[in-house]
């Protein structure tokens, strides 16, 4: 494999999208995870980084004054790293504009709903209860506004009859582990771009929803 784009993982919880991306690592996937930041202590996703040889940091969140006091020093720990690309593993903050915007353009994000519906939290739930016929995931670059950046890459799921959140859930889960690693792919290769808050692909914009966005996994 030829040069490999430096990364940075920043994670909350269990970190099975952190776990998709070692795997890819390890595979064909053209990056190298340089650290693995969380704000809370003792997640498994920590652990997953530990057993792969990770570098990890834990940088508490509650042992700050206010959320401008955590980004800053989060930025500081980041930044030593060098990365050329922030990934979002379930990091369940609310990031300051001066966080986002330090890393415009290299700061992506998945999010489990169909983007723009269901910004936030408990998105299978709410899915259920609004009748959705379908629900899914998605990949974005991340701006201040929460859950709002341009879209890189969804996928989508059925809603079935008898789903509760966690099967719901479950079944997203699986196609998160898809996409995330594919998009992360297409950075590393120069494929991917923020240009002018549009979202591009091979120098294109990306048009979610267009009906030639469908294929857009297997390009």
């Amino acid at each position: 494999m030829g040069e490999r784009l430096p990364i940075v993982v920043l994670v909350s919880g269990g970190g099975t999208n952190l776990q998709a991306l070692i795997e890819g690592a390890a595979a064909d996937l053209p990056v190298t995870i340089r650290a693995v930041i969380s704000n809370r202590p003792g997640v498994f996703a920590l652990e997953r980084a530990q057993r792969a040889g990770i570098h990890t940091e834990l940088l508490d969140h509650t042992q700050f004054a206010d959320r401008e006091a955590y980004d800053a020093a989060l930025v500081a720990l980041i930044d030593r790293f060098e990365p050329a690309l922030v990934v979002l593993a379930g990091f369940m903050r609310i990031l300051t504009p001066g966080f986002v915007n330090h890393y415009s353009g290299r700061m992506i994000n998945i999010h489990p709903s169909l983007l723009p519906r269901h910004r936030g939290l408990h998105t299978h739930q709410r899915a259920i209860e609004a009748g959705d016929s379908e629900h899914g995931a998605t990949v974005h670059f991340v701006t201040p506004e929460l859950d709002s950046g341009p879209l890189i890459l969804q996928a989508r799921v059925p809603v079935l009859p008898g789903d509760d959140a966690d099967t719901l859930a479950a079944r997203v889960l699986t196609q998160e582990h898809q996409i995330y690693p594919q998009a992360v792919r297409w950075f590393a290769e120069g494929r991917l771009q923020l240009v002018a808050g549009v979202a591009q692909l091979d120098g294109a914009p990306i048009q979610i929803g267009a009906p030639d966005a469908a294929p857009l996994a297997q390009r």
